[in-house]
């Protein structure tokens, strides 16, 4: 780009309400730190753990050290987003006077992970702004988030998924017993997890029946609507997705394989994030044409979602050599540590690179429907 040309203004949104908030800011500072500033201007703007939008300091201190969680500060300048489609911009807000614009913003990229951000709600607020935005649309970003309706949407194509029970909130506040009695049909062990959050956060591996009420419990401090999952005996594979450039085909990664150090009963926020216990193999050693089978499935849950821009999507490879779908993250981290940016360097694109494809894509599609 030469001296004349302008920069790309890029507003990487980072932070939200959900429990994420901490995986978001470490994803938010690895991304900033590897933009292309000769490219892009960057507009770092957190929002806080009560939801106010602030400018964010470009030095605040965005990773995990000595196993201590990056935060955004509410103190910051106050932002807001006009929902005026001809504004483009972001307004600062202050109190006892009129907003003002701050500056006008190309694309942004929100770096959100969970509720309030993951799930379609920051999506359509963009929409409604007319801003180009990296990653998933408001369906996508909602069904993806939400692992019920993902896997039936994937049951509906033929995909294959475990067997699972979901619990809603007014289900178990009137009819616990018949809920508990329909779990027990999946058989011991079961994983619980909140329907709607990511980065293992309150899952539990229940071996008894007596530990069911306590696990559904943890669960619902995250969310009120909760899954429960049969175990599933096997390996557990990862595969990265990007939307087809100049409207081409979805790609997917090398796939990659967790393997944890020992010790652990499965793939936990603090194996994953803190204590250092995982490495990945990419590719993993698999049978002879188990790479291009994920990679082929990896790409059919992300075009039955109707994603755009990005995902990871999670599996279990059987003993038998079955391929069963797990999870779909729309908005994978992309902290040092993460199997997306890892899967694709493997692949032959680098993380600047990475970054910088999932921009072009942004502004190469339309705001609104489409």
């Amino acid at each position: 780009m030469s001296d004349a040309s302008p920069k790309i203004r890029v507003a990487v949104v980072f932070g939200g309400r959900s429990s994420e908030h901490a995986i978001s800011c470490v994803t938010a500072g690895a991304v900033m730190a590897a933009i292309d500033r000769d490219r892009y201007e960057v507009v770092p703007v957190g929002i806080a753990r009560d939801g106010r939008w602030v400018l964010a300091p470009e030095n605040q201190r965005l990773a995990i050290e000595d196993g201590r969680l990056p935060e955004v500060s509410a103190d910051g300048q106050a932002l807001a987003l006009p929902f005026d489609p001809a504004s483009k911009g972001l307004m600062v807000v202050e109190p006892g006077r009129m907003p003002a614009t701050l500056t006008e913003v190309d694309v942004v990229l929100p770096l959100l992970h969970g509720p309030y951000g993951e799930d379609g709600t920051i999506q359509g607020m963009l929409d409604l702004a007319g801003v180009r935005y990296v990653g998933a649309g408001v369906l996508a970003s909602a069904v993806g988030m939400d692992k019920g309706f993902m896997k039936l949407v994937w049951q509906a194509r033929g995909l294959p998924v475990g067997r699972y029970v979901m619990v809603g909130d007014r289900e178990w506040r009137t009819a616990r017993t018949a809920k508990l009695d329909e779990i027990k049909q999946l058989g011991l062990p079961v994983f619980v997890k909140p329907a709607r959050a990511g980065s293992s956060m309150g899952i539990s591996r229940v071996e008894t029946e007596d530990d069911l009420t306590a696990a559904i419990e943890a669960a619902r401090e995250h969310d009120p609507k909760v899954i429960v999952e049969a175990a599933i005996v096997g390996r557990e594979i990862e595969c990265g997705v990007l939307q087809g450039l100049s409207g081409g085909p979805a790609e997917a990664s090398l796939p990659a394989e967790i393997l944890m150090a020992g010790g652990q009963d499965f793939y936990d926020f603090e194996t994953k994030y803190l204590d250092g216990a995982t490495r990945m193999a990419i590719p993993p050693d698999l049978p002879p044409g188990a790479v291009a089978e994920v990679q082929r499935l990896a790409v059919a849950a992300f075009e039955a979602l109707d994603c755009e821009g990005l995902a990871r999507v999670d599996f279990f490879h059987t003993p038998d050599g079955r391929w069963i779908l797990n999870e779909i993250n729309t908005m994978p981290g992309f902290t040092p540590t993460s199997a997306f940016p890892q899967m694709w360097a493997a692949s032959g694109l680098d993380y600047p690179a990475l970054v910088d494809r999932l921009i072009r894509t942004a502004l190469d599609r339309p705001s609104g429907l489409r």
